[in-house]
Order: C-alpha cells, then structure tokens, then sequence
C-alpha cells in the first residue's frame, strides 16, 4: 500500500471513523487516519491519511474548510440537527432575501463561538455528548472561529440553503442556530456537506463504491501524494550528506525562505517529511517519513 491521501466523499449515515476503517481495509493499509470528523449526518469530503502520510494529518486540520447546509426555521432541536428531539418552536417571520444577507454579514470575521455539549470535546475526560444524553448541561468556553464567506444559496420561505468558509473548530450546528436566532425564530441543520477542506479545493473525491470496484478489478484509488496536503510550507532541498545527516536526527544548516516549519526534499525531490527552520538557517527534524 502506497502512502497518500485520498479523499473520500463521505456517505450519509455512516461516522467518520466508521469510514476509515471500511477505507483501511479495502486497501490493506496498515496505518489510516482522517482530517476533521463529520457527523454521521453529513457528507462530504473527508481526507484520509495512509501509511506515512498519517504524519501529515495535523497539519491539513489545521486548513479552511467549506460547507453546503440547510438550515430548518422554526424548530430547534436538542443536538441541532435532525437527529434530535424537537425541543423548541417559533413561528417563522416573513423575510426578505435582503434582510437575510444583512443578518449572514454579521457572522463575517473572527468571533467566539460556544460549542454545543453534542460535541466530543470532553469536560474531565468525558465526552459533552455523553454528559448531554444524560441530561446534564456545562458551562463551555467560548473558542474563537474564523468565517471568511457565508453566502445565501436558496431561501423557500422556511428553508435557509447556505454556504460557509470557515476555520478549523467552527461547529456549522451551532452556527445555523445563531442564524436562525438572529432572524427571529429557531431552526436547526436538516443537511451538511463539506464541499472541500483546504487545500484540496479543485481536487475530486472517491466514494465507497469507486473504491471497492477499483479493488474488484484489481486497482486502487489514485492518491494524492502526501505533500500535496503541507505545500503552504516552504520547501527545502538537501543534498546527499545533509539529508542523510537530517535522518540521523541531526540539525543541518539550509537555504529556508523562512523560519518555521518546512517541507523536507533530498536531491531527487523524494519527499522525507517536516522539519523545523530558524532564523540563523539550520534545520531540524520534525516528523521524517520512514522511506
């Protein structure tokens, strides 16, 4: 099994880890992991790590993503989406497409956002969504998000049909009830898919059965090589006696565009891994690639 990644339009109804594993398994890889988990409910791209490429996997996390959602006026629901019970209802207002975009501007820039307690982020080692199914409620910490772009697609008088550019740790079922909120009414995510998380934004995705009749006839998927998801860094290329020296764990001193992380190459352009420049040009190890 190669090392790469491949990019999965995730199914409906399935989890995220759900799907790297079937992924795994159809490919016989011994180590897989995936970038931004999407809730059975959604869709969408998922990028999976194989092999060495696992290595990289915090760093395309760290990337925009965009999501395409609808959001439901008038009801709210306990986890925001529709998986939950209905636990609040609002008459819907009568909205002019105008004063929709007024209200999506608002949610433009940094901001706090608190997630909800349906989520995995975990309060003295206990997941929220297990303290949430028991009835219990937490006080959460604001975390700051980023949204570049929140653009209305459609709008059929109950049905808001949106499209999102967001930060990493931006929570699209808290973001559709803030919406709704601010339109005067309730509502909740009645669909989500991720159309790309960066920066495979013009790349094509596999699904599930691409794959297994890939496998059916002997084939595999393409991938896409491991750097392809770190090429916001700089590159650095070594020679021979330095790149060895590099994989020794060593420090070597480099021609880097700048200080901070960087994309390691020997003289070939064979991709080791990451490395760490500072500012008086050397170079040290960070995550090497087992070649």
């Amino acid at each position: 099994m190669r090392t790469g990644i491949l990019l999965l339009d995730k199914p409906l109804g399935m989890s995220s880890n759900a799907a790297l594993q079937r992924v795994r398994r159809l490919l016989g890889a011994a180590k897989a992991g995936h970038v931004g988990s999407l809730d059975p409910l959604a869709t969408g791209m998922l990028p999976i790590c194989l092999e060495e490429a696992t290595k990289i996997a915090g760093d395309i996390l760290s990337g925009r993503k965009c999501y395409r959602f609808s959001i439901g006026l008038g009801t709210r629901t306990a986890t925001g989406d529709a998986e939950g019970a209905v636990i609040e209802s609002l008459p819907v207002p009568s909205l002019e497409l105008a004063d929709i975009r007024r209200v999506l501007h608002l949610f433009l820039g940094r901001q706090g956002q608190i997630p909800p307690m349906y989520s995995a982020l975990k309060r003295d080692g206990e997941p929220l969504y297990r303290l949430a199914r028991a009835g219990q409620v937490v006080e959460r910490a604001a975390r700051e998000i980023d949204i570049s772009d929140l653009q209305l697609l459609s709008f059929d008088g109950t049905t808001l049909e949106l499209e999102v550019i967001c930060s990493k740790g931006t929570y699209v079922r808290t973001l559709a009830e803030d919406v709704a909120r601010t339109l005067g009414t309730c509502g909740y995510v009645t669909r989500l898919h991720r159309a790309y998380v960066e920066p495979f934004m013009s790349e094509s995705m596999h699904t599930l059965e691409s794959i297994v009749s890939a496998r059916a006839a002997g084939d595999y998927p393409a991938l896409l090589p491991a750097d392809f998801g770190v090429g916001h860094m700089a590159a650095v290329y070594l020679d021979a006696p330095r790149a060895q020296r590099l994989r020794q764990g060593q420090a070597v001193a480099a021609d880097a565009a700048a200080s901070g992380r960087v994309r390691l190459y020997d003289e070939s352009g064979r991709f080791l891994g990451m490395g760490e420049a500072d500012a008086k040009g050397q170079v040290r190890p960070r995550r090497l690639f087992v070649l």
